[in-house]
């Protein structure tokens, strides 16, 4: 007998060889009904997966993230068997769970259309219609590479031939459709009922250009038709969203030929970036911090010594000065470590909080691109924060600290994730468990929830992400706190301790908005282009009804702009009606309607974008009103 523990504790006996599908229905039939696949021991297994020792196991429906990703890569299944009863001759390729859905690549002489993509989704109704039992089974490496051989799957051979020696080559038959998989999978095709095949992309073969473009086929999957059509409804309402429509319709920025990934700020654009940086500088110089500006293009030597060069070169632009290879730096860090060996520094200095809003460069692929969001050059608010390592836990709480302030401002809801070594690292175990710990132990203090993403961090030393939330329900990753205990070694950094002895700093890497440009880009989304007043490019448009009202609505606009209120006078020969509405598209916060009984009053007429018609108002209660939104920066 073997000793399993539940998730709520409890401990069963079984026999050995019992599957973790048999566990779920010993439970409850209910919970093996909507049971996607299990954790043992926390590593996810598939519902046949069977169990010969004593451990732990959480059985995940559709309500964990470990669950819908089962779930998901089901449907991607369920959609590559109808394509091969509907059109034969295609090549499978690759088909895995993705944020929100999943996707297959296939190859196929021409794209699938539209109206392919209707035929598929039937096909795939009768697949689930039809409760299809999943089977996995195993096969040596030269059976499995002649079986998929026979099958005329020639991407499916080459993944077999491409995996380590030792590896268990596993796949999944479901009817007529056999698939070489690692899983997990459901137990049959009958829970995949509410799915929605979005789009037909190109992508090359294993993401190399060099590669065949392949067709990539994006769906989404849910177990309830109305949690499908919420999300449906999500997805309509973020196209309306759409940062590249608004920034344009707005002149916010503009995105050229002439420079792909690289965006012109417009003057709109401007103000609401200089008005986060002077944000940015604000509430760092409360927080203790000062600011540098380090060099955009240094030469290759300091990139090999931060070890960028090693870990980072493909998204790096070089160019050679004086017969010298240069980087344009796609990171701050290396500059900071010099800015610190300026000086000799003792423990008294420590912490040193070092500021940045380094302007950088990374080479992303064309195919990559989307605008503010994913861009090839943008500026990144960063800090450096040197530290003893007994001031580990205070100053990583400081930052947490600094950063909630940030998202509840704008009224982000925000959830944490912990991200440990990767593969591709440099840097002792030691000092891996040291900072790792450092990260675990600061978000305990605090009392966060967090979630660990295994093998996430970045290449020298681990991290701590902030998935912030928007108004319509989407996360994006903006703010990151890594500790890093290697580039100090790397570039011998030390402080004089109280002994007089000299020792190595500890170092954290720290952005809150994570890019500028892209943080724009989700509070435009965020927003819906309605930015708060203290945000907003023009805050208030004076709208005289007539020509005669001119010169009253001049002198409004005067006294607005002497207390430094951004203001617009519409001043053209056109209907008042037409102002308005030009006005309300502009998202502008505030209209000031100037006409006769306004003048006769001493008053002007407020209409604002939330209230509507608002009445009259003396023009000094207006600014104090505004001033004070402003001066709270009210979102």
């Amino acid at each position: 007998m073997i000793k399993v523990t539940l998730k709520d504790g409890i401990v069963k006996e079984y026999n050995e060889g019992i599957s973790v599908y048999e566990i779920a229905k010993d439970i409850s039939e209910g919970l093996a009904r909507n049971a996607c696949c299990g954790l043992v021991n926390g590593e996810v297994q598939d519902l046949r997966y069977t169990v010969n020792e004593d451990c732990k196991i959480e059985i995940c429906t559709f309500d964990t993230p470990e669950g819908k990703r089962a779930f998901r890569h089901t449907a991607s299944h369920v959609m590559a068997q109808a394509i091969k009863r509907l059109y034969p001759e295609t090549k499978l390729a690759i088909g895995p769970s993705i944020d929100d859905g999943f996707y297959y690549d296939f190859d196929r002489e021409k794209a699938f259309t539209h109206e392919e993509l209707e035929a598929i989704e039937k096909e795939m109704k009768k697949i689930v219609k039809e409760d299809i039992p999943l089977e996995r089974f195993e096969l040596p490496r030269a059976e499995a590479i002649k079986f998929m051989q026979e099958k005329e799957e020639p991407y499916k051979v080459q993944l077999i031939e491409d995996l380590p020696e030792d590896a268990v080559i596993s796949f999944y038959k479901q009817g007529d459709f056999t698939d070489l998989c690692a899983g997990p999978h459901l137990m049959s095709t009958k829970p995949i009922k509410a799915f929605k095949l979005m789009s037909v992309a190109g992508a090359y073969w294993r993401g190399n250009e060099k590669n065949k473009m392949l067709s990539r086929i994006y769906g989404t999957a849910y177990t309830k038709a109305a949690d499908l059509d919420a999300y449906l409804t999500m997805l309509e309402e973020a196209r309306k969203r759409d940062h590249r429509k608004i920034g344009k319709e707005l002149k916010l920025f503009a995105l050229l030929d002439e420079g792909q990934g690289f965006p012109f700020f417009l003057p709109n654009g401007m103000i609401i970036k200089n008005t986060l940086i002077d944000y940015w500088r604000e509430i760092h110089r409360k927080a203790g911090y000062v600011e540098v500006q380090t060099p955009i293009i240094l030469n290759r030597q300091l990139w090999e010594r931060s070890g960028h060069w090693d870990h980072y070169k493909e998204n790096m632009y070089t160019t050679v000065i004086d017969d010298v290879e240069h980087a344009i730096k796609p990171m701050n860090c290396p500059g900071g470590m010099l800015v610190y060996k300026q000086e000799m520094h003792s423990y008294k200095d420590l912490p040193l909080r070092v500021g940045e809003l380094g302007i950088v460069h990374r080479h992303e692929k064309s195919g990559q691109l989307h605008g503010l969001m994913r861009v090839r050059c943008f500026t990144q608010d960063d800090a450096h924060i040197f530290m003893t390592p007994e001031q580990i836990r205070s100053e990583i709480k400081g930052v947490v600290e600094l950063i909630d302030s940030v998202y509840k401002l704008f009224g982000f809801k925000y959830h944490v994730e912990l991200s440990t070594r990767p593969e591709d690292s440099m840097g002792s175990d030691e000092a891996w468990e040291m900072a790792t710990e450092g990260l675990r132990g600061a978000l305990e203090d605090m009392g966060m929830d967090y979630v660990v993403n295994e093998g996430d961090g970045a290449f020298y030393g681990p991290k701590i992400d902030f998935h912030l939330q928007d108004s319509i329900g989407r996360t994006w990753q903006c703010g990151t706190i890594q500790l890093d205990m290697n580039l100090p070694e790397r570039f011998e950094l030390e402080y004089v301790d109280k002994d007089g002895t000299k020792k190595r700093p500890v170092m954290i890497h720290r952005v809150c908005f994570g890019s500028i440009e892209r943080f724009i880009g989700i509070l435009i989304e965020h927003f819906a282009g309605m930015f708060p007043t203290w945000l907003a490019p023009v805050q208030v448009k004076v709208l005289p009804i007539s020509e005669k009202f001119v010169d009253y609505a001049e002198g409004i606009k005067e006294q607005l702009e002497e207390r430094g209120i951004r203001v617009e006078l519409d001043d053209r020969d056109e209907k008042i009606g037409f102002k308005i509405r030009e006005a309300r598209n502009e998202r502008v916060p505030y209209m000031l309607i100037v006409g006769e009984k306004d003048i006769e009053a001493g008053k002007v007429s407020v209409r604002s974008r939330a209230n509507g018609e608002e009445g009259q108002a003396d023009l000094s209660e207006f600014i104090a009103r505004i001033e004070e939104e402003i001066k709270t920066r009210k979102c």
